[in-house]
């Protein structure tokens, strides 16, 4: 009988084989670059990346890494983010993904982290592990012409400005903007050092061959406060009779104030050629399409699940964020034990239960709450995913309950998880990991 493959943290001297197998799951060309295997190689925690090896040669993926991930109402909650997940077509359906799954979680817990986060290639895949849909993305195109904005526009009308700028502006600002950024916008993750050099090209065409420079902008507030960061590229198009069809791709538009972020889009569908607008991942409740005086000229391109979370404490998490007005409610959190799947078994686990599990009392306050386990009746059921999808204001609580995904025990309670966990604005996680 063939031998189950061996998991196992990897070394530098796996790295190779441990990129192909991650190639060939994302059906990239196999063989990483000598430029990509040194960029991963300055930017990987070895004792965080795991692969299956089988017969020596790796057939599946997984790494995370630490992260900061903005609850409701700004504060930072300490994330295990997790990438580079695939099996090979050859070793699926053997639970290799389980066991990397269940062994990474296991030690996001033992180190305290609050939640496990991660963008999902496919929807099915995360839910049985707990993880839910946490905060969406919406992607528009814009028909320039249509929009119907002033032609003669030549900058803000607010006292602001709009400079271009190279890399190394964007290296000395960026982050700090990014930081009063990431305490305003909830399912916001921090961006680190590695971050800013790739996206502005310090790390050279050595290690990324395929960077190409971007258009760089910020918005500077009449007292001269950087307030906002846009970063787009453009092609170059012609039609038969002579006339720009250009379309400008957003690469990244952060920004601190209404103010900024008004500036920079009427800025960039201002630039002369440009005909049409790719906005990028956005916030699912964006404000791009009604800052144009005709919002149909924003054509709905993308509407998906984008960050999924996964609680692995919930107390902290719960004690972690704002609620919109006072109240108290008992939940019943149901979350099955993250389990390796044995070859041919389902994954359903047979312990007392995950992470999440418990029956748990919260007195909510705009200001904050406090959580703790108890024994009273509950007001409501739901599963962890559920909770995950609660948290962060992605989801109602009264559609849940229309789906069956949560269940009522006490009456009105569903209602006042709705008035609890909704926020004003949508959860948003503007970058991929």
């Amino acid at each position: 009988m063939r031998a189950d493959p061996d998991i196992r943290t990897i070394a530098e001297s796996d790295l190779v084989d441990w990129m192909r197998a991650l190639n060939t799951g994302f059906l990239r060309p196999p063989t990483p670059t000598p430029a990509a295997v040194a960029d991963r190689a300055g930017s990987i925690a070895y004792a965080r990346a795991r692969g299956a090896f089988d017969a020596g040669r790796c057939v599946a993926t997984f790494r995370s890494f630490p992260q900061r991930l903005t609850a409701v109402g700004g504060a930072s909650v300490q994330a295990d983010a997790i990438s580079s997940v695939t099996v090979s077509p050859t070793h699926r359906r053997r639970g290799l993904l389980s066991r990397m799954m269940a062994a990474d979680l296991a030690e996001a817990r033992e180190r305290g982290d609050v939640v496990a986060s991660l963008i999902a290639a496919e929807y099915p895949i995360y839910g049985r592990f707990g993880f839910g849909p946490a905060a969406g993305v919406a992607d528009w195109e814009v028909d320039v012409p249509r929009a119907g904005l002033d032609p003669r526009w030549s900058g803000p009308a607010d006292g602001g400005r709009i400079d271009l700028v190279d890399g190394a502006e964007v290296r000395k600002v960026g982050p700090e903007l990014h930081e009063r950024f990431l305490a305003r916008q909830h399912g916001a993750v921090d961006r680190d050092e590695h971050w800013w050099q790739r996206a502005t090209g310090q790390l050279g065409p050595a290690m990324d061959p395929t960077w190409t420079e971007p258009f760089q902008a910020l918005y500077r507030a009449p007292d001269g406060t950087v307030e906002g960061l846009l970063a787009y590229r453009s092609d170059d198009v012609w039609n038969d009779a002579k006339l720009s069809m250009d379309t400008a791709t957003v690469e990244d538009l952060i920004a601190v104030s209404p103010a900024a972020e008004r500036a920079l889009w009427h800025f960039l569908c201002s630039v002369d050629w440009i005909t049409r607008v790719r906005t990028g991942h956005r916030a699912m409740d964006d404000l791009l399409p009604q800052f144009l005086p005709n919002p149909r000229a924003a054509r709905p391109v993308t509407r998906a699940d984008w960050l999924w979370v996964r609680i692995l404490d919930t107390v902290r998490a719960l004690e972690s964020r704002t609620y919109a007005v006072p109240g108290s409610l008992v939940l019943e959190v149901v979350d099955r034990p993250i389990e390796p799947v044995e070859p041919g078994g389902t994954g359903a686990g047979t312990g007392s239960g995950g992470p999440a599990a418990g029956r748990y009392l919260l007195d909510a306050t705009p200001d904050g709450a406090s959580c703790t386990r108890t024994t009273r009746s509950p007001d409501v059921t739901l599963g962890a995913g559920e909770l995950a999808s609660l948290w962060l204001g992605e989801e109602s609580a009264t559609r849940l309950a229309a789906l069956g995904r949560l269940t009522e025990h006490t009456p009105s309670a569903t209602a006042t998880a709705e008035t609890l966990f909704r926020t004003a604005r949508g959860p948003w996680c503007p970058d991929t990991f």
